[in-house]
């Protein structure tokens, strides 16, 4: 017996010699030094090889990126029949002892080369049965507090989150996953606009109505480039194990800016297991952008197509009654009376970016505040044009309305409404005309937003136009004249 044993014990490494031999044919040797060389062949049972990895970080790379020549390989020396498992070892914290245990996970965690990866319970044992705690990467080095600070902004709250039908759908859905995190198919939700639109006090929005609804869930707003620094921290000091089983523990994970991780490699991987864990134990992952996943460049497929698994929900900017309710909420909040002059004034001139707007709206109280001055139509003027000068103005469809409803005196509601009045058809048509030529909205959008038409008008509407500034000289001096305002 003791005979047989050897032999079998001699096999098992033999087989796994020669599956080492081709794999290092196949693959640059930097990677099979750094995930194969480490490999140790335990057994060979029934035609299972079963191999010793470092960690279960080490098994999903390997299931990830070597499965196919594994599989090709053990089958080679096997036969249809082969199959491979591992077994894992986790290292302990350093804190602890710099040494490794051995875990032996239970059978049915096992993997073969035929099955899908699965991330694997976490073991936050020390191997004798009692607890050991996962550091936490955003406690400063010599203090002892553990407790995982949510990083939430208290008045980033739905309270101070005015709605309206540039934020619709993303707000709901918002409020739906608050109301049940990690148990709807907004997971993950995606929410991406440009700057200054409201996406990250919505995103704080929904983690703080998470910690009112449900005060044990672990919430934690974190910025992509923070999370960059601490996976790359992690690397440095030899835990990330830790890291990756500390971000394992979170609840409901808030993720800002995630376009910041295109284009590097070993974060995207690292956050990918990541990812695959929260979502797998329902966990409730939100992230935000400046792009739709579509757009994003830079990323890994397999991480994209994560992305769109939930919902992608994105803020536009908000149309004229928005904006004022946005500024009269903040006044109101604030305690602050202005004249309604003035709030319009603010509203009509500052239409792309929200953040922009409030500051404006700052720079004129303190104005008035240090210099002891009435707030005025005058004195709004005065910081608003310097404001808007240097700042990049988008041309909204709103503001276009208004130019030309001004210059041909006629009202706002009168355009966008069923009459059939020349002048109004034709003004109509303009305002069509310029928002397709000044706005990156789309036909239908353009069309909805001028009398509620579809997109079929809106084309009938820029030709129109075009035909008559070619025949209609008195027609193309008022377009002219309509573009240099909007230009302004």
């Amino acid at each position: 017996m003791k005979e047989v044993y050897q032999q079998m014990k001699k096999k098992h490494e033999e087989i796994w010699d020669k599956c080492v031999a081709v794999i290092k044919d196949n693959i640059p040797y930097q990677s099979f030094k750094t995930w194969f060389e480490p490999i140790v062949p335990i057994r060979l049972e029934n035609n299972i090889l079963t191999i010793q990895v470092p960690s279960q970080f080490f098994y999903e790379w390997l299931e990830e990126h070597y499965i196919h020549l594994l599989k090709k390989t053990i089958k080679k020396e096997l036969g249809t029949a082969g199959r491979l498992e591992y077994s894992i070892i986790m290292e302990k914290p350093s804190y602890e002892n710099p040494n490794t245990i051995t875990v032996n996970y239970p059978t049915t965690n096992k993997k073969n080369v035929d099955n899908k990866p699965v991330i694997m319970p976490l073991d936050l044992t020390n191997g004798n049965g009692k607890t050991r705690e996962i550091p936490n990467p955003f406690i400063i080095p010599g203090l002892k507090k553990l407790k995982v600070e949510s990083q939430l902004v208290e008045s980033y709250s739905f309270d101070n989150f005015v709605e309206g039908d540039c934020n619709r759908l993303a707000r709901s859905a918002g409020w739906a996953v608050a109301e049940n995190p990690g148990k709807t198919a907004f997971n993950p939700m995606l929410i991406y606009s440009n700057v200054g639109l409201g996406k990250t006090h919505l995103a704080h929005a929904i983690g703080l109505q998470v910690k009112n609804n449900f005060p044990d869930k672990i919430v934690l707003y974190v910025q992509t480039e923070q999370f960059i620094n601490q996976y790359i921290d992690s690397v440095r000091n030899n835990n990330h194990n830790d890291f990756v089983h500390f971000y394992q523990m979170i609840d409901v994970l808030i993720l800002d800016d995630v376009q910041f991780i295109a284009g590097k490699e070993k974060t995207q991987d690292v956050f990918f297991h990541i990812f695959n864990h929260l979502h797998q134990n329902n966990k409730q992952i939100i992230l935000t952008s400046d792009k739709p996943p579509v757009e994003l460049k830079g990323m890994e497929p397999r991480l994209l197509s994560r992305f769109k698994w939930g919902l992608a929900a994105d803020l536009q900017p908000p149309d004229l009654e928005t904006r004022i309710a946005i500024l009269q909420k903040k006044l109101y909040a604030d305690g602050i009376t202005m004249p309604n002059e003035v709030v319009e004034y603010l509203a009509y001139n500052i239409t792309t970016n929200i953040r922009e707007m409030e500051g404006a709206l700052i720079s004129i109280l303190a104005q008035a505040s240090l210099n002891k001055k009435a707030i005025t139509l005058d004195l709004a003027k005065q910081m608003i044009d310097k404001f808007v000068k240097n700042t990049t103005r988008e041309i909204s469809i709103d503001y276009i309305q208004k130019v030309i409803c001004d210059y041909f005196g006629i009202s706002v509601d009168l355009i966008n409404s069923k009459t059939r009045k020349r002048e109004i058809v034709q003004a109509r048509q303009m305002a069509m005309f310029f928002s397709k030529k000044h706005t990156k909205n789309s036909l239908a959008s353009i069309g909805l937003q001028c009398g509620n038409k579809d997109h079929a008008t809106v084309l009938h509407a820029c030709r129109t136009v075009n035909n008559l500034m070619e025949t209609d000289r008195q027609f193309k001096a008022h377009i002219e004249e309509i573009d240099k305002k909007l230009r302004f």
